[in-house]
This record gives C-alpha cells, structure tokens and sequence, in this order.
C-alpha cells in the first residue's frame, strides 16, 4: 500500500507564503520512511496534510490508489495512524485504558478483542499499572506511550509519527523500533533522531527549505 503525494502546495491564508511548494514523493507501504529536513520545512504541516487536519490549496494525496480529498477526516484516521508530537492534544478519556479502548471500540471489535488488545499494549510499553489512571496527570514521556499503544492497538494500514523518540528512554526507543519492523504496514517518521533513523529506517526523504 503506498502513498503518493503529488505536485502538493500549501500556504497559511494569514500570510500567504508558501509552506509546501510542489512537493512530491512516494511512501512505499512496506518500509519505513524517514521524514526529515531542517525546522520550519513543512514536515509536521505535511503529516496534517496527508491526515486532512489542512487542506492544500492544489495537489493530490493518493492512499492505495484512493484520492484522500474525498475522504472524511475520520476516514482517513481509520486508514492512516497519527502520533503528534505533542501527545496532550491528542488525548480526552477518563482512564488510560479508555483512552485505548476508544479507538478499537469505533473499529467495530468485540469486546474480547479490545480487552486482548489494550492489555497488549498495555503491557508492551510498560504502563499496565497505570490501567485505571487519569491521562492528563501523567508524565509527557507517559502520556506520548499511550498515544503510541492506541495508535498501534488499531493496527492501521498506514502510519504518521511525528519525533516519536523523543520523550523515550534508549530501552523504549529500541522497543518501538523493533515494533516498527513487524508491521504490516508503511510508515513515516518525522525525527531528528539520527541512531534511530541509521538503525530502524529502510529510506530518508528529505525536505527542502521553500524560498517563496
């Protein structure tokens, strides 16, 4: 499954500069990509593209062969996972296994299924004994874990993280490359982390500064 970005520009109304200016490239759906390029070139504001959170004023995304403009914004979550790189704004259950179960429930799963797959997650990135925690009460390094488990947890054809290593411990880095590695699934890395990308990426795609 790739995606294809083609000829994409993008500009903020309030200033009119272009941010992305013809801006093409393909993700192969079964490596790992990583996104890089120096602050202020349009990584984060191209993953919000790609998730529909922005609109380009031209240009086309291309998810398995299916035009992305004519999807919803909850369309494209189903197909596409996204970590932000603050995990806070994505967050707004009472407990951090609601905060899981959440998405699996919207999936249409059984009950069994969801229960099987929070603990997993749960589990795999060490927070089982925060099940029945608050989440805006945990640590930022905590609360980007949770984000990482309910993205994962819904197994998504597709997969958006932005500087995921960054609040990640070297043993919880190597967890989540070596996760990464089994998918079934492409993904892109937004990261500065230049071990990570060394170790755990399969190719780099990086962006330039736009001078417009």
């Amino acid at each position: 499954m790739s995606l294809i970005i083609e000829s994409l520009v993008f500009s903020y109304e309030n200033t009119g500069n272009k941010i992305i200016n013809d801006f093409s490239a393909e993700f192969s759906g079964d490596r790992i990509t990583a996104l890089t390029g120096r602050n202020g070139v349009g990584k984060t504001t191209l993953s919000r593209l790609i998730m529909g959170i922005l609109e380009p004023q031209s240009g086309e995304i291309i998810l398995d062969g299916e035009n992305m403009k004519d999807k919803t914004l909850a369309e494209r979550g189903r197909l596409i996972g996204y970590v932000m790189q603050n995990p806070a704004r994505q967050i707004f259950s009472s407990s951090v296994e609601e905060e899981i179960d959440y998405g699996l429930k919207n999936l249409g799963l059984s009950q069994e299924e969801r229960e099987k797959r929070t603990t997993q997650y749960l589990e795999y990135f060490g927070m089982e004994s925060y099940r029945k925690s608050f989440p805006f009460l945990l640590s930022h390094g905590e609360k980007q874990r949770l984000v990482l488990a309910a993205i994962l947890a819904m197994k998504p054809k597709y997969l958006i993280l932005d500087e995921p290593t960054a609040s990640l411990d070297l043993k919880r880095r190597a967890f989540l490359g070596e996760h990464l590695k089994g998918l079934d699934c492409g993904v892109i890395i937004i990261s500065h982390d230049a071990e990570f990308i060394r170790t755990y990426c399969d190719e780099v795609v990086a962006m330039e500064k736009v001078y417009e």
